[in-house]
């Protein structure tokens, strides 16, 4: 019997893109409710127990909501992107690259909290430093980045895409999240392993899918170099997380946030200043892809697999 997979929310922007990765695959059935039910609060329940693994793609209090109606269900599996659940330590965070153990883990689990965009690029750069010493816990970490649209969901999508709305984005580029409190930082700071939360500065570009995230730094005792091989050394072996050769970074004029877009991967630059003082670390990965939807059917795989 092929394992029924149920997404909770597939009628928005991530369960759709989820959906369309699972389209033609013949090793899973997909279980589906009808956009005009999406809120028959019975045909959701009926389906999340009837799953083996349930995708919530729902905001936080409707992710919760899904988890009460599985109450007393030991059967079903859960993978949640929202950030309801990213910092419980009864979940296991699903970014699989995370650490040496993780991809085990979130195979083994029951329950995944999917990472937000952000804090994958943000920590896939941080974490293996602080693992290798190379970054005090308590260093006064910033992250400044941009997104494609398409992260701010499907109101967000029809604000920078139709001109007659009142609410029309007309902006090139915009900053948000200006009081320095973005729903994202908890989880950036549980799993880069940081004493205190990074100023966190996320805005949007008029593209729909990519994103750049910058960790600037600067630098004592490591070096650039010792940035670099920590990163190298981290994920040696992965498919999804590239590092860049610390040349081919230095011979680039200019990152495209949209290159990886429509791809499930990651790329890590270090940057580092003539001087050796001053190093820029960066992600590079589609905010739709191994930032939200791609993460979810990789993490999905790995629970299959068990």
């Amino acid at each position: 019997m092929k394992p029924r997979i149920f997404i909770d929310g597939e009628h928005g922007t991530t369960g759709l893109q989820i959906r369309a990765r699972m389209e033609g695959r013949g090793d899973v059935e997909l279980l589906s409710i009808p956009e005009a039910e999406r809120r028959n609060a019975a045909m959701r329940e009926d389906l999340l127990n009837e799953a083996d693994i349930a995708i919530l793609c729902l905001p936080d209090d409707a992710s919760r909501e899904a988890v009460a109606f599985l109450s007393g269900n030991n059967s079903t599996r859960i993978i949640d992107t929202s950030t309801a659940h990213r910092v419980d330590p009864a979940w296991v965070y699903g970014f699989a690259e995370m650490t040496k153990e993780q991809a085990a883990r979130i195979a083994a689990a029951r329950l995944v909290a999917n990472p937000g965009c952000y804090p994958t690029g943000t920590i896939a750069l941080l974490r293996p430093l602080r693992e290798a010493g190379l970054l005090p816990d308590d260093y006064p970490v910033s992250v400044n980045a941009v997104s494609g649209y398409t992260g701010g969901g499907k109101q967000m999508i029809a604000q920078m895409e139709d001109a007659s709305r009142e609410d029309h984005i007309a902006a090139p580029h915009f900053l948000y999240g200006l009081d320095l409190a973005h729903k994202h930082l908890p989880e950036m700071r549980a799993h880069g392993l940081l004493a205190r939360e990074p100023i966190f500065a996320p805005s949007v570009g008029r593209f729909a899918q990519g994103m750049i995230v910058q960790v600037p730094l600067q630098l004592e005792s490591a070096s650039a170099s010792d940035l670099h091989a920590a990163l190298a050394a981290h994920y040696a072996g992965q498919d999804l997380v590239e590092v860049v050769p610390l040349a081919e970074s230095a011979g680039l004029k200019r990152l495209d946030p949209t290159e990886l877009a429509g791809t499930d991967r990651m790329k890590l630059f270090v940057f580092g200043a003539p001087s050796g003082s001053r190093a820029n670390l960066v992600a590079l990965l589609d905010n739709l892809g191994k930032g939200a939807s791609g993460a979810a059917v990789q993490n999905m795989d790995l629970m299959l697999s068990a």
